[in-house]
């Protein structure tokens, strides 16, 4: 029975005397622990300090999972030192109290523990997950450019060893409920329909805490600690040069010299989280959020069943990751030599994301080679994603349509070529939309939702389920308007031109790509054209710059028919699918600068034509799609272009 309720909290009894207090955020899709939510936690430990239970086990009440982390609003309205220092204090301090409680306490965590929900788990004795593909446990803060300050710095490395603890903290890399189980995270993984169980026996078997044991725990003590800590400040040094990430080295600091704890240090505290790149990143942060409600398509069927044509690297790297997202997925091409590889791809993929046989295979299941096309009557969605030829995607589309469903959405994931040509063949064209992905399918998380300019109302649902679709397999669409390159392309094309005038004018490829990561650019552009191809390159700047004379680096290279990574050397010797590069030289004053700007002036150039509905969705697309660096918050903000809403 209920002992006590509180507007998000309630706590109940049973006949062991164990506790259960159950978290459910009124107003709210998912757990945040807000300022009210903490307050009325530290209310629920003085009910219980009154009358001590025999264990206490949090969970949730939510669906969504257990708590995502702190309240991103919050650290939104900051709005001064005080006001930094009191929300850190806040949670440090409500977290030490029930670290100290006289009785046993467990987190049983089922879905997304993140931040200050993985701190909540932490201060408690146990943790127990549920072994469900949904539940992933992570100190995501350093992406937001702030630090796990309730805790979690002191208390991580102290189950799972500085090593691991460091990575987790510096990266935001969240861990499976397997992986939490087997570093000490978690004591226990179990299946859904047990956890109830196992919480009540392990919170009262008087199990030892645990704790890293052996090597794990030597890293953190001395004499090795000053040793990882120099190791750890070398790589973070290699990876941020120009320092425009201030929290991982003061998440080192933290944890080298003061314990973990950010009350011993206040004016570094107050350093972050009122840093410009603070604010910058919480920006992409709600930029992030924004893509991810146009993939949430209430009230739209949602999509089971996937055909592919064509299965190149694009197309068998869509039905690939379609199928690991749990959808059913056909794939076609002329014979099954053709398919081959894509199944080869797909084990690959699947082990290094599922690692579980059981899982491994039922996704490969999913995954059907479909040379004569069956498939094709059954979908919710056909996406065409072969050559980049007019005539051939148009005749496709007539065979594709007189056996398509009638409610089945059809894609191109063309690249070039306008909806408003492809779709005078079909006697629905308002049903062809744009679906267009990036190379790595698997690792780039921004998909252009492509519409036509004169697109009807009927054409705007279709482009609207088109970007529940993407939401679905876990990427983020971005609604854009057909014209040559789209938003992402048209903006890395003359970037990439720019790029190789400077290698016309006597600069090496790798000073170039040096300046442009030390920048923040997850790659340099001379690299980029490498792994794109620069036959495609090539054609790609003809067609949105037709006026512009091709570089004679370039020209020279394909004549003498080095194309980049594919044929194993191009402006780099490619190795085992990595570039060798030299040692970098010196550049002119200013380049990196004058590149960025590059890509900002063609951002601003496609929202100025309405490719992009507002300067939010272009640097949204810009940060997502071409990895521009998210300190600066996007390319239209960091250089005072148009109208950007901080």
């Amino acid at each position: 029975m209920t002992e006590h309720t509180w507007q998000h909290w309630s706590l109940t009894r049973d006949e062991q005397k164990l506790a259960w207090l159950t978290l459910d955020r009124q107003g709210s899709a998912v757990n945040a622990l807000a300022a009210d939510v903490m307050a009325e936690l530290d209310a629920v430990l003085d009910v219980l300090e009154q009358a001590p239970p025999a264990g206490l086990i949090i969970r949730t009440g939510k669906d969504t999972g257990f708590v995502v982390g702190a309240d991103i609003e919050e650290f939104s309205r900051l709005d001064g030192a005080g006001a930094a220092q009191a929300l850190v204090a806040r949670g440090w301090n409500l977290f030490e109290r029930l670290a100290a409680v006289r009785y046993p306490t467990l987190a049983l965590i089922r879905g997304h523990c993140l931040g200050g929900g993985l701190e909540l788990a932490m201060a408690c004795r146990y943790r127990i997950v549920v072994d469900d593909p949904g539940t992933g446990l992570g100190l995501p803060e350093v992406m937001l450019g702030i630090v796990p300050g309730w805790g979690g710095i002191k208390r991580l490395p102290h189950l799972i060893g500085a090593q691991a603890a460091l990575d987790m903290m510096l990266t935001g890399r969240r861990l499976n409920p397997r992986r939490a189980a087997s570093l000490g995270l978690a004591d226990a993984c179990v299946p859904a329909r047990v956890a109830d169980a196992v919480a009540r026996q392990w919170v009262l078997s008087g199990k030892p805490l645990a704790r890293a044991r052996g090597w794990r725990s030597w890293l953190g003590a001395w004499p090795l600690k000053p040793l990882v800590r120099r190791q750890v400040a070398r790589q973070l040094a290699a990876k941020d040069p120009l320092g425009h990430y201030p929290a991982p080295r003061a998440i080192l600091d933290l944890w080298s010299n003061y314990g973990g704890n950010p009350l011993l240090v206040p004016p570094l505290i107050d350093a972050i989280l009122s840093s410009q790149v603070a604010r910058n990143l919480l920006r992409v942060f709600h930029l992030q959020e924004r893509l991810k409600g146009y993939g949430k398509a209430a009230g739209l069927a949602p999509v089971r069943h996937v055909h592919v044509v064509g299965a190149g690297v694009m197309g068998g790297d869509i039905a690939v990751w379609c199928a690991l997202q749990g959808m059913r997925v056909t794939l076609q091409d002329q014979t099954l030599a053709q398919i081959a590889p894509v199944l080869a791809r797909a084990g690959k993929l699947y082990r290094r994301k599922l690692r579980d046989r059981r899982r491994e295979q039922a996704a490969l299941d999913r995954l059907i080679p479909d040379v004569a096309g069956h498939g094709v009557a059954q979908a919710d969605l056909v996406i065409e994603a072969i050559s980049e030829n007019l005539e051939a995607k148009q005749a496709l589309y007539r065979q594709l349509e007189t056996r398509m469903k009638p409610d089945a959405l059809l894609a191109t994931n063309t690249s070039s070529l306008p909806l408003e040509a492809l779709r005078t063949v079909l006697r629905q064209p308002q049903r062809l939309v744009g679906i267009h992905f990036f190379n790595p399918v698997a690792r780039m998380p921004l998909v252009e939702v492509v519409s036509a300019s004169d697109g009807d109302v009927a054409h705007q649902q279709a482009a609207a389920r088109a970007c529940g679709f993407v939401g679905q397999i876990g990427k983020l669409p971005l609604p854009v308007r057909s014209a040559p390159g789209f938003l992402v392309n048209a903006a890395l094309a003359p970037y990439m031109l720019a790029a190789m005038r400077y290698v016309d004018e006597g600069v090496s490829p790798s000073s170039i790509d040096a300046a442009m990561t030390a920048f923040g650019m997850p790659m340099g552009p001379i690299e980029l054209i490498d792994t794109v191809g620069l036959d495609v390159a090539l054609a790609a700047g003809r067609q949105l710059a037709p006026d512009a004379a091709p570089p004679r680096c370039l020209q020279q290279r394909i004549e003498s028919g080095k194309l980049g990574r594919k044929s194993g050397a191009g402006f780099y010797q490619w190795r085992a699918g990595k570039a060798e590069k030299p040692k970098a030289g010196s550049v002119p004053e200013g380049m990196a600068a004058a590149l960025a700007q590059t890509l900002a002036q063609a951002a601003q150039k496609q929202l100025d034509a309405g490719v992009v509905a507002d300067a939010e969705l272009a640097d949204a697309g810009m940060i997502f799609g071409t990895g521009y660096a998210p300190f600066t918050g996007g390319p239209l903000l960091h250089h005072g272009m148009s109208s950007v809403s901080e």
